[in-house]
């Protein structure tokens, strides 16, 4: 019985394994779309254009993130968190993203850790996040945020 109990996990992980389409050229492209997303929303925070930065983000009421107040949900209440939390081009600074970790959870999720660092005029705050990145009709988008400064 034993063996049975410790086969049946293998079992199914292989076969799950096998009905995901997660190849090395899919992690490859799906890393490369992902990075590409942070890419403009780097471009688009430097620039002071916080609509442009909400466009990796789910526009969904489900979007979550956590900061140091707590958990929000909401793609416009995280909108209107950042437009307060930074209200100009001077307190969004130049932001630059590195990405620690990318780890495929299925199909159409990653989780990332990461750093991300603003430089100001007068200073150069910095902090980690983990976000859940989803693909949902055809892009990739950021579902969950958990940011710490």
């Amino acid at each position: 019985m034993k063996q049975i109990t410790f086969l049946f996990p293998v079992i199914f992980l292989l076969f799950s394994c096998q009905a995901t389409k997660l190849t090395p050229t899919t992690i490859a492209n799906d890393t490369a779309a992902i990075h590409t997303v942070m890419n403009k929303q780097e471009q688009a925070w430097s620039d002071g254009d916080v609509d442009k930065f909400m466009e990796g983000y789910w526009q969904s009421e489900n979007l979550s993130f956590v900061g140091s107040r707590g958990p929000t949900y909401g793609w416009k209440t995280t909108l209107e968190n950042y437009r307060k939390g930074y209200p100009d081009k001077a307190a969004m600074g130049k932001l630059s993203f590195e990405i620690l970790r990318l780890t495929p959870i299925s199909e159409d999720a990653y989780y990332m850790i990461g750093k991300y660092t603003l430089v100001r005029e007068s200073d150069e705050p910095s902090g980690y996040f983990t976000l859940i990145w989803r693909k949902i009709d055809g892009k990739w988008l950021i579902t969950d945020d958990h940011t710490s400064g």
